[in-house]
């Protein structure tokens, strides 16, 4: 038998619902009913923007090693909160990786000087290097952002 179960949804998210395991609907934000112990509360997914820093390290062209810190700002698709929920495990973790990929393909091909003058340019290439990858998933990426780059010690020593 099953008996109604209150939940409030905040401002800003879905809760997705699953009927005896299978996918059912997402409730709105505010007051809502569901059928418990038939359906169950599967989690919820969040629209507000939110923020990942990545610090990367590699090598220029010149064998200087620097940390670079990388800020990506994303969000959820409203009309595609579905793959947001169920195609990806780990979101933080698949864009750290493409922001690892694009930096340490890109900063080897140039050297400490450039790095500085191509942080536009780089912010770009990751942007639409993730911006390509995460929108099947159900996420648009708004920005990203070279924050920080950092040279090795001893090259800010000489």
């Amino acid at each position: 038998m099953c008996c109604p179960c209150c939940l409030c949804v905040s401002t800003s998210e879905v809760v997705v619902v699953e009927r005896l395991g299978k996918f059912d609907r997402f409730l709105s934000p505010g007051f809502n009913l569901i059928w418990c112990p038939c359906e169950q509360h599967a989690g919820s997914v969040s629209f507000r923007v939110q923020q990942l820093d990545v610090r990367v390290e590699t090598k220029t062209k010149d064998n200087v090693f620097l940390t670079t810190v990388v800020s990506v700002q994303y969000q959820v698709i409203r009309e595609k909160a579905y793959q947001a929920f169920y195609a990806l495990t780990n979101t933080q973790q698949q864009i750290t990786a493409h922001i690892y990929d694009v930096m340490r393909s890109q900063l080897p091909t140039l050297e400490l000087d450039a790095v500085f003058e191509a942080k536009e340019d780089l912010a770009l290439a990751v942007k639409n290097a993730l911006q390509e990858t995460m929108s099947g998933y159900g996420y648009q990426i708004l920005q990203a952002l070279i924050t920080d780059i950092d040279p090795d010690q001893r090259v800010k020593n000489a």
